[in-house]
């Protein structure tokens, strides 16, 4: 059964975000949505939901369907409500009165703990108003449910938890969902659309498989149109041959054949097709300066310590060498930040548990982005660095994805992938040799996630990092300490701590 059909859909908003988009949804389809940011996936899901319009195509839903959508943000609206109000708004009054329990079993089911239920949405974190919207969603029943970056804020545990949800509880409601995770694309979806602004793809797989199945299709794109370039620059050859003799000559059948040939020429170019080049929405480019320590950080037993001197664990005998890319894992709130905190603390302040090299450059970047918040705006936050004037601050700026009026706008206005990728840039311009990542992937697109591994990479850069990106983690680690009861242990990968956080 078809639950919405798309024919030749399209929004433009200045410029086209997608355009003679046809695609449906039917029973089973679980599928993920892959674009750069501010490419459209917001903006296609608002428009299945109905609360968006398209610039032109059409758009049939099944009679009497039901749309569930998960927005990124909580609507102003709700903020202030209890956590268990907001759920229960999204029914009817009648249902409100009479099915109440409703809501129990969303929240029970999506394991949010009970002391959570009557706390105002605005004072939850990121994550649990995530788990809220979603609740509000489910329980109007939807045939259909649109899902906004839903595991954004989250950590591995909830992750589990809400991969767990889809595959039993919602398994048989089918879902489209926009998301920058790849391990939970490939966790959780059979089907990939890749959403461009010409040509969008679709591939019956989960996100990896599509992907390279997409690049095959791309590489034959782009040699069939180099081929049929070549082929046009053969025809013009014979052409501009055949004209002269036909010239010197005069003969008509030659001057006739030379015109067919430039017709043919002609037509061949016009019907060619460049290969899909993804409008960059800015480049991440690290460095890695050199250093002559091989030990940059040493830990000898520190206390990881709450800010109110709680020991959370000991750190045993451990060191970051050159090149080295150590991933801190632990469950949420075992001190993964703390640990990194502690370390930038000694770079300013000696510690003799913690010692750093004197040759140590830090590049730090908080999952917050909260070192940007003491400049005023982009261009501040480059161009007073002493080494960059305004003409080049405006084209690192402009190649970082920020145009000429969000260089000069306020940093609060900027959107999450922007604010990630202007730390990154704060980063390469400090030219640091040990970087310490809190959390560096949120709120960046695969594409940037893709360009933050290749630097890391490319550079053999050394770093500490903590991440709930699987993919990330797997793709740039090379050494991983984990926390278990109480103590900093080294373990040979990620795998097993990824398996019990994932449940």
């Amino acid at each position: 059964m078809t639950l919405i059909n798309l024919r030749n859909l399209g929004v433009t908003l200045g410029a086209p975000l997608f355009s003679n988009l046809n695609f449906a949804i039917v029973k089973g389809d679980r599928t993920g949505l892959v674009a750069a940011n501010g490419r459209g996936k917001s903006t296609l899901l608002r428009v299945l939901a109905g609360d968006a319009d398209a610039s032109h195509g059409d758009i049939t839903r099944a009679r009497g369907l039901r749309v569930g959508l998960v927005t990124q943000d909580v609507p102003e609206a709700l903020q202030a409500l209890p956590l268990h109000q907001a759920v229960l708004t999204a029914l009817s009054d009648e249902q409100a009165r009479s099915e109440a329990w409703r809501v129990d079993i969303a929240l029970n089911d999506l394991a949010v703990p009970d002391e959570l239920w009557e706390k105002p949405l605005r004072a939850l974190s990121g994550g649990w108003q995530r788990v809220a919207l979603l609740a509000r969603a489910w329980v109007a029943e939807p045939d259909l449910l649109l899902m906004d970056e839903p595991t954004n804020h989250l950590d591995l545990g909830r992750i589990g938890i809400l991969q767990g949800w889809l595959d039993t509880v919602a398994r048989n409601t089918p879902f489209l969902v926009a998301s920058h995770d790849r391990a939970f694309l490939d966790a959780t979806t059979n089907r990939t659309l890749f959403l461009r602004s010409e040509r969008s793809q679709l591939f019956a797989r989960s996100y990896s498989e599509a992907r390279a199945a997409l690049d095959e299709a791309d590489a034959a794109e782009g040699r069939q149109f180099a081929n049929e370039l070549a082929k046009v620059s053969q025809l013009r050859r014979q052409a501009a041959k055949l004209k002269n003799i036909g010239i010197n000559s005069g003969s008509d059948l030659l001057l006739t054949k030379t015109k067919r040939l430039n017709e043919r020429a002609e037509k061949i170019e016009e019907a060619a097709r460049p290969a899909f080049q993804e409008r960059s929405a800015g480049a991440i480019r690290l460095t890695n300066s050199g250093i002559h320590s091989k030990a940059l950080v040493s830990l000898d037993n520190a206390d990881i310590q709450t800010p109110d001197g709680r020991t959370l664990f000991r750190t045993g005998a451990l060191w970051i060498n050159r090149g080295d890319r150590v991933v801190v894992l632990g469950a949420n709130g075992t001190g993964k930040t703390r640990l990194l905190s502690q370390v930038i603390r000694a770079l300013a302040e000696p510690d003799p548990r913690i010692r750093v090299a004197p040759s140590v450059v830090p590049g730090i970047s908080d999952q917050a982005l909260q070192h940007l918040d003491r400049f005023r705006s982009p261009m501040d936050a480059v161009a007073g660095r002493r080494d960059v004037n305004d003409r080049a601050a405006r084209a690192l700026l402009a190649d970082a994805g920020m145009s000429v009026a969000i260089q000069d706008g306020k940093i609060a206005a900027l959107s999450g992938g922007q604010r990630a990728r202007l730390s990154m840039l704060l980063l390469r311009l400090e030219h640091p040799n040990f970087y310490i990542l809190d959390e560096p992937t949120n709120h960046l697109d695969i594409e940037g996630q893709e360009a933050l591994e290749h630097e890391l990479l490319a550079h053999d850069a050394t770093a500490l990092l903590v991440s709930h990106d699987r993919a990330f983690v797997r793709q740039v680690g090379t050494r991983f300490w984990q926390i278990v009861r109480n103590r900093l242990v080294e373990v040979d990968d990620p795998e097993a701590f990824f398996a019990l956080q994932l449940g």
